[in-house]
């Protein structure tokens, strides 16, 4: 396992290079000045000059492209953003802890939810509650992220006043005791979770149901009844068991589509994250911020590829990683 886990660090090498490669030129070639959101008008063309020599902008781009990837490979860094005029690495460390704790909710909740109700509906296959539950996963599924969230923060935010709108927490959250703090903490998470749960909990649903049927109509379920063994042992430890292997996989590729989904979510609720980084980042054309985004999600969908097939295999014995020479 350690050997098929460094093969696929070694692979995801020259993917990562081409991610980082493909974006830093096309931004770079996309129209737009990024200096030209932060000069006055009345602006000295020396001083012009001088901003453009400090930032590297005024080298072509090859050159350009080689200096930053060189600075990246030896001492780790993404440069410095042009907006806030901080290490990238840093406005990133900010943000980033917060999109994973927002996805990271979001996705036990959606698999633990949706996965309940699958399996639910599946026990109750043809019947009214799995009619309903097919047509519920449908809607939610089919409910666009925005709309949604601005239903919630005007449901038990305006109308209920439950929750908090926005933000991580509340203005002098900080002074609070340590249990005040994380309820509060707790309560700005609900509807931004709620919300980027709703699509994961949907398709683990649907996913669920479908894995349950299949198995139980499989000739070891068949055999294992007619030895006698109990409906309850052969459900929820032989069926059970292998329908719900391969939510594993679908639940480590889906943590990196939500921390990259995320950014529509985090605008809406203010939420400091990684997403709103890259929202900010594109309307001002802040290249280093828009790459190192953009790197670190790639890495996030190869490490949740990775744990997904690792944690398949620590989870079924039969399954042996290989590799596969022809």
């Amino acid at each position: 396992m350690a050997g098929f886990a460094l093969r696929r660090l070694g692979a995801a090498i020259p993917i990562l290079l081409a991610v980082l490669t493909l974006t830093f030129f096309l931004i770079h070639l996309a129209p737009g000045d990024p200096l030209a959101l932060y000069e006055s008008p009345d602006i000295d063309p020396d001083a012009r000059d001088r901003m453009r020599r400090i930032y590297g902008l005024d080298d072509p781009l090859p050159v350009q492209y080689f200096r930053w990837l060189w600075q990246f490979c030896l001492r780790g860094e993404f440069g410095v953003s042009f907006q806030a005029h901080r290490p990238v690495a840093t406005l990133l460390a900010e943000a980033v802890p917060n999109t994973l704790l927002l996805a990271g909710v979001a996705l036990v909740l959606g698999f633990g939810l949706g996965g309940v109700a699958g399996v639910a509906a599946a026990r109750r296959a043809g019947s009214r509650s799995d009619h309903a539950l097919t047509v519920l996963t449908l809607a939610l599924y089919s409910i666009p992220g925005f709309l949604l969230a601005h239903e919630l923060i005007l449901v038990f935010s305006l109308w209920l006043g439950w929750l908090p709108p926005s933000h991580t927490a509340s203005v002098g959250a900080a002074s609070l005791p340590l249990p005040a703090r994380l309820l509060d903490r707790i309560a700005h998470l609900i509807l931004p979770a709620a919300t980027l749960a709703v699509g994961p909990a949907a398709t683990a649903a649907r996913f669920a149901r479908a894995a349950v049927l299949e198995v139980t109509n499989q000739d070891f379920i068949r055999t294992a009844r007619s030895k006698g063994v109990s409906e309850p042992r052969v459900f929820g430890r032989h069926a059970l068991r292998n329908a719900l292997l391969p939510l594993l996989t679908l639940a480590g590729l889906s943590l990196p589509v939500l921390v990259s989904g995320s950014l529509i979510v985090e605008v809406i609720f203010s939420w400091p994250g990684m997403g709103r980084a890259i929202y900010d980042a594109v309307f001002a054309r802040d290249y280093p911020v828009i790459i190192a985004a953009t790197f670190l999600t790639a890495c996030l969908v190869i490490a949740g590829s990775l744990v997904a097939d690792l944690c398949y295999a620590l989870a079924d014995p039969r399954v042996r990683l290989v590799r596969n020479d022809r």
